[in-house]
């Protein structure tokens, strides 16, 4: 499980773990928190009172600072596991909705004729289409693409590099979604 990190103005951050939450908390670096109680954790007895500490971790948490880092000048990765949830397991040229491991990086401008891996150079294809389409261009191959590529939302990538997101945190980021985004369902 993880925890979403944000910025004390409520940009995302970072995924973080339980136990990186916990330091957080213990440092006092946590301003405010949204959504549900995710993990309770005890330590020592005080001496003097005999109670015992507790930290509680909620699913989403702000924190102290300023990110030196402009969160919206941030390119997200690409991955395949990424790409392919943008395009939500969906062929670009055949339309098929297929399984993770049936699925390829697709290139629309080929590397062949000099094209770039980067988020606006690739879509989801199948296996069949990946390999009819070869090293060509959609149009020299007679294969439109039935949906563009786009970058994804800073919100957006968010989602899409973790699949396990907790509802209350999955609420949080929608909320910030484009309109135009691909992820609503």
């Amino acid at each position: 499980m993880k925890v979403l990190k944000l910025s004390a103005q409520g940009l995302p951050q970072s995924w973080i773990s339980l136990e990186q939450a916990v330091i957080h908390y213990a440092a006092g670096e946590v301003r405010w928190e949204v959504g549900g109680e995710v993990a309770v954790f005890r330590g020592g007895h005080n001496a003097l009172t005999g109670e015992q500490s507790k930290i509680t971790v909620s699913s989403i948490i702000g924190t102290r600072g300023v990110p030196n880092i402009n969160p919206f000048d941030l390119r997200p990765g690409l991955t395949n596991s990424k790409l392919f949830a943008r395009d939500r397991n969906v062929c670009a040229y055949c339309g098929g909705h297929f399984h993770e491991e049936e699925l390829t990086r697709e290139h629309i401008i080929p590397y062949a004729q000099n094209g770039q891996d980067h988020w606006m150079n690739v879509v989801t294809s199948c296996r069949a289409c990946n390999h009819r389409k070869s090293s060509r261009t959609p149009e020299q191959a007679r294969m439109p693409l039935l949906y563009a590529p786009y970058v994804p939302s800073l919100w957006e990538d968010f989602i899409l590099r973790n699949r396990r997101i907790l509802a209350d945190q999955m609420e949080f980021l929608m909320a910030h979604l484009p309109k135009t985004s691909r992820l609503y369902a």
